[in-house]
């Protein structure tokens, strides 16, 4: 039986290059169509479901011309959190091992406990360097509060300093290909939250990002 290789590779659409729904009449027309068709589907995110999300499809449709990536990743990547589109820490990473510009991309972590420290670093393709991505640190994430915002850095500490390693190499190394949207842990770790049913549910949504 054939096998088919394993890719970390996103895929991508829009291979004329258009770089925007609204560039025409005739362009914005065919995204609302799309739009309409996405928005009846149960297998799309519940924000983008029916009449009311029908808008939020027409902006995840344009983010995914600007990044040359179909619809459905960007759907299933992009949360609102606080009202503000977010990433979820999956998608960066996926957006560094599949661009094409890295290889041998990996974590460093070091010490342990309070000493705890990740940094990520790969291969440049472009010029064969190494490349490093600031270093996170549990200190770090104590003394910008995210500890106190998030128990996650608590019972699972190296899974949450890796995803905001893999957000700093991202942010360093690949910024045109996140559109400077931020992710979901960076903004719940550093938007004040009130303690009200509706932030409640925005937190739990945002922890959920990590699958746990």
């Amino acid at each position: 039986m054939r096998t088919l290789p394993m890719t970390s590779e996103i895929t991508t659409t829009n291979p004329e290059g258009n770089s925007s729904i609204y560039q025409s009449t005739e362009s914005f027309e065919f995204a609302q169509r799309q739009a309409k068709s996405l928005c009846e589907s149960d297998l799309v995110p519940t924000s983008y479901q029916g009449q009311k999300g029908l808008s939020n499809c027409l902006v995840a449709l344009e983010m995914s011309k600007r990044m040359n990536l179909s619809p459905l990743t960007v759907m299933q990547n992009l949360n609102v959190i606080h009202g503000r589109p977010t990433w979820s820490s999956q998608f960066i990473t996926s957006n560094i091992l599949g661009c094409g510009r890295f290889k041998n991309f990996d974590y460093v972590v070091t010490g342990k406990d309070d000493t705890l420290a990740v940094q990520c670093q790969a291969i440049r393709l472009e010029d064969n360097k190494l490349v490093k991505g600031t270093a996170v640190t549990m200190k770090m994430a104590q003394k910008e509060g995210w500890t106190r915002k998030n128990p996650k850095y608590q019972s699972m500490p190296e899974i949450m300093l890796k995803a905001r390693a893999a957000t700093f190499f991202g942010r360093q190394y690949i910024p045109d290909l996140l559109l400077g949207v931020q992710t979901s842990e960076e903004v719940v770790d550093i938007q004040p939250i009130d303690v009200t049913t509706s932030n409640v549910e925005v937190v739990q949504e945002a922890k959920d990002d990590f699958g746990f």
